[in-house]
C-alpha cells in the first residue's frame, strides 16, 4: 500500500532541460518551450545562474529567466528551479560546497532573492538544491576543515575497535558522508523559510564511483523526492557501448533502493552529442534514447529530464548534448521520445500506479568495501579485482547476469535493506567481493539466512572489518554462517576452472583453501576445498571464495553463473510472473504491475534478433503489443526482437 501511495504523490513527467544564458532572445525561448509541448513533455529544469542575474553593482536583473518561467507557464510546463550561485564561467557542475563563511552567507542572500522571485511564477514546480552533489574526493575548502574540527569532536567513542588492533578510521571518508547531507539539508531549509514545503529534488551523479558519498537514508528525511544524472558520456567509465542500458538499469535500480519511500526521479538523461566535454565523445542514438527512457520508467522512475534541450552557445558545452538540432527542429532523439512520450499517455493509468515487480533478490554493496579498496591502492601491475572499481564491478557482473536471465535484482547499499523481517524465504542477498562487511551486519547476515535466506558470496566478502582489519585470523566473525574457515587465499596470474556443483565457473585473481566446519564441500581441486554450502537455521549460504563474478564479466559470458545462481536459489525463488526461458546474452527485461495488469519492458542490445520463450507464471495471460520500435512481435509467450529494439508488451 505504500508503495501505491508513493507512486500516487508524483506525476510522472518527461521532459528535458532548457539552457538559459545571456545572448538568447524571448522568441527563441518561446520556440523551445513550444517545442517541448509539441513532444508531449510537461517538465524541465533550468539553472538559475546568479552570474547572469545579479549585476556588477548588487543588483538583479530576473528578465531573461523571467521570460522562461513565462514562456513555461504559457505552454504547460512545470519548471525545476536549479539553485546555480556564483561560480566560474568554465565551471560545468556548480558549486558543491561553500568555501567559507562568508561564502555560505552570499549563497544564504542568492537563496533569499531568487526563491522568493521565482516562487511567484505558476510554472515553478520544485527545487534542486545542488546539482550533482559528489566530488569523489574528500573536500578542501576552509568551511570544510573548519566544520570537519566540529564534526570529529562530537564523534562518540565506537563500541566496536576490531579487537584493539591499531587501524584506519576512515574518519574523512564518514565526515564526507555528513557534510554532504549537512548541506543539502541547510540548502533544503533555507529554501523553505522563503517557500515553504516546497519540493525539493537532488541528483546525484557518478553513481558507481561516488555512491560511498551518498547517505540515501538520511536523505529521505528532507528531500521530497530523489533523482540521479545517468550519462554516458561521462558515468559509464565501468562498461562498453553495449552495456549502456545495463549501466542505466544498475544506475536506476541503486537510486529506486535510496529513495525508500519516496519517489524517485530520473533528472538527467544523455539527450545528444558531446564533443570536447565529458570522458568520451558519443552521440546517442534514437534507440538508446527509447532504452534508456523506457528502463528508467520500468524501474518506478516518474520520469526523467533530458540534458538538455536547446544547445548552449558558450563554454566547454558550447554546441553540445542538445535534442534540437542547430535550427531549432527536433533530432531523431527528440522524436524517439516523443513516441515513448505517446505510448506513456496513451496508458497513463497503468503507468501512474505501477510499481516493479519485487525478484526476491538482492545485489548488495557496502561502502566500506569502496573506501578500503580506494584507501588501500598502492599502485603498480593494474589487477581488475584489485584496481579501484573492482568491488562496484564484482556487484554489477552478477547484476547483469540476473538480467540476462530476465531477473531485475535490487541493488542496494547494505544499510538499504530491511533486515527487520521475520520470515526470508524466496529473498536472496549476493555479496560479490565486498572486501568489507561492517560488524555490525554480522548478525543481521546470521539473522537474514537462520530466517530462511540465501546468501551467495564470493571474492573476498568478509576479509576486512569496517576498519580495514582483517577477520581471517582465528576467531573469524562469520565462521558459524558460512560453516568454514579460510586457511588461505592465494593470488593466481590466469583465470583458472572451479566446477562448483557440477558447474564449470571462472577462478580469478585469487582462490583460497577451505577447512568447513558444518558446511559441505562443493567445489574440490587436488584435495583442496575450494567452495561451500552450508545449511543454516531455514536457510542457505553458498560460499565462493574467488572472482566468480567478475570473472564471468571479464570472459563477457555468464551462462554458467546463471546456471549456478538458479541452482543456488532453488530457481522456485524466483517468484517473477515473467521470466526468460534461458538466458539470452545482451536481453535485460522490466516487469511491472498494478492491480492485476502486468507490462513487461524488453530490450535487445544483442547485435542480433533474438528470438526466445516467456516462462509465464499465469499462462492463461495473452500478449498486446503497445511499443516496438523496430517491428518486434510477441506471440503467445514467444517473443521476437530486433538488435537495439524495445519491446513493450501489456499482458491480459
Amino acid at each position: 500500500m505504500q508503495d501505491q501511495l508513493k507512486q500516487q504523490a508524483t506525476p510522472i513527467m518527461i521532459g528535458a532541460e532548457v539552457f538559459i544564458e545571456p545572448g538568447q532572445t524571448a522568441e527563441e525561448i518561446h520556440l523551445w518551450f513550444s517545442r517541448l509541448k509539441e513532444a508531449g513533455m510537461t517538465v524541465t529544469r533550468i539553472r538559475l545562474f546568479e552570474t547572469y542575474m545579479r549585476r556588477p553593482d548588487g543588483k538583479w536583473d530576473f528578465a531573461l529567466f523571467d521570460e522562461a518561467y513565462k514562456a513555461a507557464e504559457k505552454y504547460g510546463i512545470r519548471v525545476y528551479g536549479n539553485l546555480f550561485p556564483a561560480t566560474a564561467f568554465n565551471d560545468l557542475g556548480g558549486l558543491k560546497f561553500p568555501k567559507d563563511e562568508d561564502h555560505l552567507g552570499a549563497i544564504e542572500r542568492y537563496i533569499e532573492n531568487v526563491v522568493n522571485h521565482f516562487k511567484q511564477f505558476k510554472a515553478c514546480y520544485g527545487w534542486v538544491p545542488v546539482n550533482e552533489p559528489g566530488v569523489g574526493h574528500f573536500p578542501q575548502e576552509q568551511f570544510a576543515t573548519d566544520k570537519y574540527r566540529e564534526w570529529k569532536a562530537g564523534q562518540a567513542a565506537v563500541e566496536y575497535n576490531s579487537g584493539g588492533y591499531d587501524h584506519f578510521d576512515f574518519a574523512d571518508e564518514r565526515f564526507h558522508l555528513y557534510y554532504n547531507t549537512w548541506f543539502l539539508q541547510w540548502i533544503t531549509h533555507e529554501i523553505h523559510k522563503h517557500h515553504p514545503g516546497s519540493i525539493i529534488h537532488v541528483n546525484n551523479h557518478a553513481i558507481f564511483k561516488n555512491a560511498a558519498e551518498y547517505d540515501f537514508t538520511s536523505w529521505r528525511d528532507f528531500l521530497t523526492s530523489l533523482g540521479g544524472s545517468a550519462h554516458a558520456s561521462w558515468h559509464f567509465s565501468y562498461f562498453n557501448r553495449g552495456q549502456y542500458a545495463l549501466a542505466i538499469s544498475a544506475n536506476c535500480q541503486i537510486i529506486r533502493s535510496g529513495a525508500g519511500n519516496i519517489p524517485w526521479f530520473m533528472t538527467e538523461l544523455q539527450g545528444g552529442n558531446n564533443t570536447y566535454s565529458g570522458f568520451l565523445s558519443l552521440c546517442p542514438t534514437k534507440e538508446e534514447i527509447c532504452q534508456w527512457l523506457w528502463i528508467a520508467i520500468g524501474s518506478e522512475s516518474r520520469g526523467a529530464i533530458f540534458w538538455c534541450l536547446n544547445p548552449r552557445s558558450s563554454g566547454i558545452e558550447a554546441g553540445e548534448w542538445a535534442m534540437l538540432n542547430y535550427h531549432n527542429e527536433p533530432s531523431d532523439r527528440l522524436l524517439a521520445a516523443a513516441e515513448v512520450i505517446n505510448t506513456v499517455d496513451e496508458h497513463i493509468a497503468f503507468f501512474e500506479k505501477a510499481t516493479e515487480v519485487e525478484s526476491g533478490v538482492n545485489v548488495l554493496y557496502t561502502r566500506e568495501s569502496l573506501w578500503i579498496e580506494k584507501t588501500l591502492q598502492m599502485g603498480g601491475k593494474s589487477y581488475e579485482g584489485r584496481d579501484e572499481g573492482g568491488v562496484m564491478k564484482s556487484a554489477l557482473a552478477y547484476f547483469e547476469a540476473l538480467s540476462e536471465a530476465g531477473v531485475q535484482a535490487n541493488f542496494k547499499e547494505i544499510s538499504e535493506f530491511d533486515f527487520s523481517k521475520d520470515d526470508y524465504r524466496g529473498m536472496a542477498i549476493i555479496l560479490a567481493h565486498q572486501v568489507s562487511i561492517p560488524s555490525k551486519y554480522w548478525p543481521l547476515l546470521t539473522s537474514f539466512v537462520q530466517k530462511g535466506g540465501r546468501l551467495i558470496a564470493d571474492g573476498l566478502t568478509g576479509y576486512y572489518d569496517e576498519n580495514a582489519v582483517a577477520t581471517m585470523r582465528l576467531g573469524f566473525p562469520l565462521r558459524d554462517l558460512l560453516g568454514a574457515d579460510v586457511m588461505e587465499y592465494k593470488a593466481i596470474d590466469n583465470m583458472e576452472e572451479m566446477v562448483t556443483d557440477g558447474i564449470a565457473l571462472p577462478a580469478y585473481q585469487w582462490k583460497a583453501s577451505l577447512k568447513t566446519t558444518t558446511a559441505t564441500p562443493i567445489a574440490n581441486k587436488n584435495g583442496e576445498v575450494t567452495a561451500t554450502r552450508n545449511n543454516f537455521g531455514d536457510g542457505a549460504v553458498y560460499w565462493l571464495p574467488t572472482l566468480i563474478g567478475l570473472g564471468s564479466r571479464i570472459l563477457g559470458e555468464y551462462d554458467h553463473l546463471n546456471r549456478f545462481i538458479a541452482k543456488a536459489l532453488d530457481n522456485e525463488m524466483l517468484t517473477l510472473p515473467f521470466v526468460f526461458e534461458e538466458p539470452q546474452q545482451g536481453v535485460l527485461m522490466k516487469v511491472l504491475s498494478a492491480g492485476k495488469e502486468v507490462v513487461t519492458i524488453i530490450i535487445n542490445k544483442a547485435t542480433v534478433r533474438r528470438e526466445f520463450k516467456l516462462l509465464v507464471k499465469d499462462a492463461s495471460l495473452q500478449p498486446i503489443v503497445i511499443f516496438a520500435n523496430n517491428g518486434g512481435k510477441a506471440g503467445g509467450h514467444h517473443i521476437s526482437i530486433q538488435a537495439e529494439e524495445t519491446l513493450v508488451i501489456k499482458w491480459v
